[in-house]
């Protein structure tokens, strides 16, 4: 039997261990960028929520899609660059939620409660007035809280630095 091919050599060993960090790492960064969004307290209604922050336009589209609980006080604050009538569609939805809508002053300008996933065709809100932020709440969020048209909101949202 040839020996040369049944030995293992060295530069073999150093790419199998190369490939199994390079794996260790990705799945390390996967994790990271999927569990550990960041965040913001919202103070509105009688309550303190903390939420999710969807700053750019791929956390905006994901939305809560695929989460299938939420927190009581818990929920997503998207921010666009704009006013404008932004619409929340429920597509990948497993839970129902509250939509409330911000203009740039942080006062609510228009809010759908309980809206419910899973219909066909996918539902779609639209708010009656321009808004700049969308908060998605836990249903029945806006009822336990008293939260209205015409109330103000306090949160702040942080720059992210990632490095």
């Amino acid at each position: 039997m040839d020996t040369q091919l049944t030995r293992w050599r060295p530069h073999t060993t150093a790419l199998l261990v190369s490939g199994v960090v390079l794996i260790i790492i990705a799945s390390v960064i996967a994790y990271v960028v999927t569990n550990f969004r960041p965040t913001t307290e919202v103070r509105m209604g009688a309550n303190v929520y903390q939420l999710w922050v969807a700053s750019d336009e791929v956390s905006r589209v994901r939305g809560l899609s695929g989460v299938e609980e939420l927190n009581p006080n818990g929920g997503l604050l998207m921010e666009f660059e704009t006013d404008d009538f932004h619409s929340i569609w429920m597509n990948e939805m497993e839970i129902p939620i509250d939509i409330i809508w911000l203009d740039s002053t942080k006062k609510i300008v228009y809010v759908v409660t309980d809206a419910q996933p899973n219909q066909l065709p996918v539902a779609t809100f639209t708010p009656s007035e321009k808004a700049r932020y969308v908060l998605e709440l836990t249903a029945g969020s806006a009822r336990r809280d008293a939260i209205r048209v015409g109330d103000n909101v306090e949160f702040t949202i942080q720059e992210r630095n990632l490095w």
